[in-house]
Formats: C-alpha cells, sequence, structure tokens
C-alpha cells in the first residue's frame, strides 16, 4: 500500500493538467512518501488522451482513458477504485502545488488526528483572494438565504453578525489559522481511502458541483472533523476546463445549469425531510427561478 493517491479528473485542459502534474511531481518526490498519480481523462479532444497514452509507461502515473464525459465525480470515483494508498487527494487539473514537500507534513498531521477525517489547505486564486468553495458550511436553508440575498456579504466583518449571517462561508473564523469547517472544495480535498472506500466515494447522482459539500456531509455524519490548513497554499486558477470556459455561452448556461441541478439534489437528499413541505416548495422554486434566468 503507498502513502498517498492524488486523483486529476481532466477534461480539454491538457497545458492545465500536465502543468498541474509536473508541480505535483516536484513536491512529492521531495518528500519521503510513496505515492501514485490517477488521471481519469472524461474524453477530451484537446490531445490529453494522446499525451497519457505516450506517458502509460510511467510507473508514477495511471491513466482512465474515457470514451465519453463521465462526469466529476464518476471519473473520481474510478480512481477511487484503483487506488492503492492510505490517503486519497482528490486534486483539479486547475490546481498548482507548491514545489516543496508538504505533503509529508499532512499526512503526517492526519496520522497524529485519526479522528481528523479529511483536510485541505489555503486554496487561493490568482488574485491572492481565497476560493470562497473551500472554506464553507452546509448550506442549511438560512444559510443559503443569507448568502443568495447578500446578508452574508454585508456583515461578513462584523462581530457577531457574520456568526449570524456568514454560516453559508464561515466568514466569522479566520482565514490564517487552523480550524474545523464543514466543508472543502473537490479542487484539494485529502481524506482517508478508508472512509472514503466505506462512503464508496462520491454520489454519482451529481454530475458536477455539490458532490464535495455531499462527501463533506456524510464524512461528518460518520462522526470524522474536516480541518482546514492554512499553512500551505495552492494556487486554483479557476473556470478553465473545456466544460467551463467562459467565452462559450451555450457551455456556460449548461454549466449554470449543472450548478442548480446540484443544489435541488443535494437539498432533496439531505435536507427536505428536515422541513415543512412548504418550505421545500419555496427552496425548489427559487432553485428553478435561478435556473431558468441562466
Amino acid at each position: 500500500m503507498k502513502d498517498l493517491s492524488v486523483i486529476i479528473v481532466s477534461y480539454n485542459t491538457k497545458d492545465l493538467t500536465f502543468k498541474c502534474i509536473s508541480k505535483l511531481q516536484t513536491a512529492l518526490r521531495k518528500g519521503k512518501l510513496s505515492w501514485e498519480i490517477i488521471v481519469a481523462d472524461n474524453n477530451s479532444t484537446d490531445g490529453t488522451q494522446e499525451e497519457l497514452k505516450r506517458i502509460s509507461d510511467n510507473k508514477e502515473i495511471k491513466s482512465i482513458l474515457n470514451k465519453d464525459n463521465k462526469g466529476y465525480g464518476k471519473a473520481n470515483n474510478q480512481g477511487l477504485a484503483v487506488a492503492e494508498g492510505r490517503y486519497i487527494l482528490y486534486l483539479n487539473s486547475d490546481v498548482l502545488v507548491p514545489e516543496e514537500a508538504f505533503f509529508d507534513v499532512l499526512v503526517t498531521d492526519m496520522d497524529k488526528h485519526p479522528l481528523q477525517g479529511a483536510l485541505t489547505v489555503r486554496v487561493q486564486f490568482p488574485t491572492g483572494s481565497i476560493d470562497p468553495a473551500s472554506h464553507r458550511g452546509f448550506p442549511t436553508v438560512w444559510r443559503s438565504f443569507c448568502y443568495f440575498s447578500k446578508l452574508e456579504f454585508l456583515t461578513k466583518n462584523i462581530p457577531f453578525l457574520n456568526r449570524m449571517f456568514g454560516g453559508y462561508h464561515l466568514t466569522h473564523l479566520p482565514l490564517n489559522k487552523k480550524h474545523e469547517i464543514d466543508a472543502p472544495t473537490g479542487a484539494f480535498f485529502l481524506a482517508r481511502k478508508e472512509i472514503l472506500s466505506t462512503l464508496h466515494g462520491f454520489d454519482e447522482d451529481f454530475f458536477m458541483y455539490g458532490e464535495d459539500l455531499d462527501l463533506a456531509l456524510r464524512i461528518k455524519r460518520m462522526g470524522y472533523s474536516i480541518v482546514y490548513d492554512p499553512q500551505f497554499t495552492v494556487l486554483h486558477l479557476k473556470y478553465q476546463s473545456g466544460i467551463k470556459k467562459k467565452n462559450n455561452t451555450k457551455v456556460r448556461s449548461k454549466t449554470k445549469g449543472y450548478f442548480y441541478d446540484a443544489m435541488a439534489i443535494f437539498y432533496k437528499k439531505h435536507y427536505e425531510k428536515l422541513y415543512p413541505g412548504w418550505i421545500s416548495a419555496l427552496v425548489y422554486a427559487a432553485i428553478a427561478r435561478k435556473k431558468a434566468a441562466v
């Protein structure tokens, strides 16, 4: 068994994918962990699969070459099925890691805290701001209302009020200190293989978006914590995959549709039974209205 398996799902991000892999290899080679990189490609048409075939004899890299787009969750589950690591890192193809042996530190920390089920680092945009998806609370009806009504934004720097209204992104917690969170982003999601195997990985009902929140909630329900550790930072070059490119209106609309579909799936799976029917009706109506406006 290896210490760490890194799973990367790629879709038409050839240059970024191999830049991501290159930096990842540099970081891992500087450490003492045993490791592997697993790339699950969702039928890219930009030469990614051809390049993966070319390096298929590389013992550090395993390739899964899909003939259609399986979606983010299912492709990650394909990687999980062949992973040999004690720990699994879900890493987006548009994330660049620091070229230092920081994985040794993260794995050691996980080893020291057996009830720590998952961990993330500071996931940062090129602007220097944190990716808000990497530091989240679970999207209850109240938290979602505060976020979409802008109450979270208006109170994010006001003590007490940010605790009351900022639960969607946990705005009351300091981003420069290590602490527990509800959910990280799937862009950098380190978790124990035994937990992921028990949970069967991501819920494949989520084609894209929402699957990381769902997985985090299920990990928490098993009694494990999820930790945000800002001592290390990774760079997230967001909106780079072929399905997300902003210069294609049709693709952009389809992507936002997946986002709102994920909201409905998550609510139905985890919250619908907790609220009276009239609230659920309002929630689904609000999601449908948002999706229709895309």
